[in-house]
């Protein structure tokens, strides 16, 4: 169990489709121990193997009430209200804009035994379980945005202290700014 870096906007892994979790092993194990620990460090809802590197179909959740992992996870809406609220994600660190999402949702997947998980959300809980979703398929809240509520998340991310920086998988950023952020 450990506290690992998370992965900032600019590196390519948050922008790939993570592969399905196949083995039901100690890897994963440590995999969803290493996420919950990093999560709780900073103190965030949810955190997607992605965004410490790792392309695997699994995210934890801590918010709600409720803690817990996801393993090749789906959901789908429970009716058809949806709430617009601040969205942040501890990849683009001190960014956050209204974003819409659908206010309950069902989950599915299985846990890290390869046993079937599934349960309802709202709330907080229903934003992480579709925010992280979006993680494993490589899709950042960023996406989710208007085109001006981008425009002003972007030139928040270029002034900000961390952008461009080492901290970017050892350097690696985007030169196209408007190529990294085309909804696939």
């Amino acid at each position: 169990m450990a506290v690992l870096p998370v992965r900032l906007f600019g590196d390519p892994v948050l922008r790939t489709a993570a592969d399905p979790v196949t083995s039901f092993d100690e890897r994963l194990a440590r995999v969803v121990d290493d996420l919950t620990d990093t999560v709780r460090h900073a103190d965030g809802a949810g955190l997607a193997a992605p965004q410490i590197g790792i392309s695997s179909r699994v995210f934890v959740y801590d918010c709600g009430g409720r803690s817990g992992h996801l393993v090749n996870p789906e959901w789908e809406p429970i009716g058809t209200e949806t709430t617009r609220i601040d969205e942040g994600c501890l990849s683009i660190p001190g960014v956050s804009q209204p974003t819409e999402r659908w206010a309950r949702v069902a989950a599915r997947g299985v846990d890290l035994h390869g046993e079937p998980v599934a349960f309802e959300a709202e709330g907080i809980l229903a934003r992480a379980i579709q925010h992280e979703t979006d993680h494993v398929d490589g899709v950042l809240f960023l996406q989710r945005l208007s085109q001006d509520r981008r425009r002003d998340a972007m030139a928040a991310i270029r002034a900000s202290d961390w952008f461009g920086s080492a901290a970017i998988s050892g350097g690696v950023v985007y030169d196209q700014l408007a190529d990294a952020m085309a909804v696939n």
